[in-house]
């Protein structure tokens, strides 16, 4: 059996997913498709909208065959490891090629980018130093870099579209990993990733889904950019928990650890670095919501996405020493699967290279505890104690 592998966060799962998964298993021929999903935390540094295992259900319900889990130290990561983590856990379950959905809509453009930075790979770097002397963010200095060595060049990826900025991480960590798997792009289709909802179109983004609901919306009235599944996950997530997941809600237990911990102890934490610390905690000093405190905080330097990474490991304990731990994924954690899922499983178990565990129960290593330990966060941001769910629930299956 052939797969096609794709990362995804389905934060919620909207029309524009259902699209890239419907096109990735026709353009690669596959006769399943795989989704590598984030877990409570995502990679722009904020709780899911709902829990991975309502996601699970939005993804089986529309499709996708298997849904393994990105652990947390991946899918909170910068671009590059966020791509490492899910590239690794595509490889080592065996899919045949990935596909994302990109700005750019053709794969050459990216394979001339990889080359070109490879070959001229000394220059680049120098460019990146140069840049970040001005005192722009790192991402910022990544851009002007690569605009400065592909200035007098045609062909090659835009690469200030965040879509292409994934895709090509995804690429880069395929060939660093030595895959065999075929990199495939789809073209992006309907709202771009930060625009808010537009009456008429029906693919609009995650982040103007999530927007329009906490302006007011019900979940219901966004019916238009979900399929029907989705609702009805979405609306059985809102009766178990009463609300959904943001920084806005999760604020008040985000305030009391900094304000508890106090700047010295803040450094210990992963991405909180340069002094930051010490803003963080005069921030939270004054600041009694999120916006307010991220407004005190961000600057050129310091990305909101940025910010919010510091946060989500200030919040989950996550430090620089657990960090540097960890070299790889460790393990495949099963969320959910098809009948062809299944079946594929049956079919690979022997070739897969890293255990497949469908139990949290059987993630003793420091990765696995870790995603425990994450989702108990992650409900204590929500109102709830009740990690019944992430110890009994088996892998979704629908037949």
């Amino acid at each position: 059996m052939k797969a096609v592998g794709i990362i995804v966060e389905y934060n919620p799962f909207h029309n524009g997913h259902l699209h890239h998964a419907e096109q990735a298993r026709a353009e690669s021929g596959a006769d399943l498709v795989i989704a590598v999903m984030s877990g409570q935390f995502l990679q722009r540094g904020e709780p899911a909208f709902a829990d991975k295992w309502a996601r699970t259900q939005m993804a089986l319900d529309a499709g996708i065959d298997l849904v393994i889990e990105l652990p947390y130290v991946y899918a909170t990561a910068q671009a590059s490891d966020f791509a490492k983590g899910g590239i690794a856990l595509l490889e080592a379950i065996g899919c045949s090629s990935f596909c994302f959905g990109s700005e750019q809509g053709a794969i050459a453009p990216f394979l001339n980018s990889r080359q070109l930075l490879t070959e001229h790979a000394a220059e680049y770097q120098y460019l990146i130093h140069e840049a970040v002397q001005t005192g722009i963010s790192y991402p910022k200095a990544l851009n002007t870099a690569y605009k400065a060595l592909t200035a007098d060049r045609e062909g090659f990826a835009d690469l200030t579209q965040p879509n292409n900025i994934l895709g090509f991480h995804y690429l880069e960590a395929a060939q660093r990993l030595g895959s065999s798997m075929e990199p495939l792009t789809i073209q992006r289709i309907g709202a771009n990733y930060h625009d808010s909802i537009e009456a008429g179109l029906p693919i609009a983004s995650a982040t103007g889904i999530r927007e329009a609901f906490f302006k007011g919306d019900s979940v219901e009235q966004l019916s238009a950019y979900m399929p029907e599944t989705s609702i009805a996950a979405l609306k059985n997530s809102e009766n178990e928990y009463g609300t959904f997941g943001s920084w806005e809600g999760f604020y008040p237990l985000l305030r009391f650890t900094i304000l508890r911990e106090g700047a010295e102890r803040l450094k210990q934490y992963a991405e909180v670095t340069e002094g930051i610390e010490n803003l963080i905690y005069q921030s939270a000093k004054t600041a009694d919501n999120f916006e307010a405190f991220i407004a005190l905080v961000k600057s050129k330097r310091f990305t909101r996405t940025r910010i919010q990474r510091m946060m989500t490991h200030i919040f989950t304990g996550f430090t620089w020493q657990a960090l540097h731990s960890f070299t790889g994924p460790e393990y495949i954690r099963l969320l959910g699967m098809s009948s062809t899922g299944r079946l594929y499983l049956n079919h690979i178990k022997k070739n897969i290279t890293l255990p497949l565990v469908s139990r949290a129960a059987d993630l003793n290593g420091p990765m696995g505890k870790l995603d425990i330990h994450a989702t108990a966060m992650y409900l204590q941001g929500l109102g709830s104690t009740d990690m019944k769910k992430e110890f009994t629930t088996p892998p979704i299956y629908r037949g």
